[in-house]
């Protein structure tokens, strides 16, 4: 798997973005504020990840997503790890990550990467999306906050 920077005039893998994240407009807005990679496997976009920084230190991995033909395939873990590996190459001590309350699988996920249970922003899904997210058989709502020091 080879990652690298999206170029400048390049287009954004909308498809992958937004499996991640529902909202174009957000997904627009944060790529347009942060670093957006995207992750090759034999000259095919199989995933993507925005790193957005918080403040001088931190900098949250906005959006993360793996094509769903790639999924468990280890390519999931290594894309974070990527994603930590990039965030370190550009000077930054600390990664934040959130991800929904129904996301089940990206839980464990995160903290077998080593990341750890920081704070849940309660209804944060409810009120940033107009319809709602249901995902494995629950309602999105809450956001759950993880951290991971470098």
């Amino acid at each position: 798997m080879n990652v690298r920077q999206l170029g400048v005039h390049e287009e954004l893998p909308l498809e992958l973005l937004l499996e991640a994240d529902p909202s174009e407009k957000l997904v627009r807005a944060y790529c347009a504020d942060g670093y957006c990679f995207i992750a090759e496997w034999q000259e095919t976009v199989i995933g993507v990840f925005v790193l957005v920084a918080l403040d001088s230190d931190t900098v949250e991995i906005k959006n993360i997503a793996l094509a769903e033909p790639e999924r468990g395939k280890g390519f999931g873990k290594r894309l974070v790890g990527e994603a930590l590996g990039e965030a370190k190459k550009l000077g930054f001590s600390a990664v934040e990550i959130g991800t929904g309350n129904s996301s089940l699988a990206q839980l464990p996920l995160y903290q077998k990467c080593g990341f750890r249970m920081k704070s849940i922003d309660r209804d944060f899904f409810t009120r940033h999306y107009k319809e709602p997210i249901i995902e494995n058989g629950l309602e999105c709502r809450d956001m759950v906050r993880l951290d991971c020091r470098l």
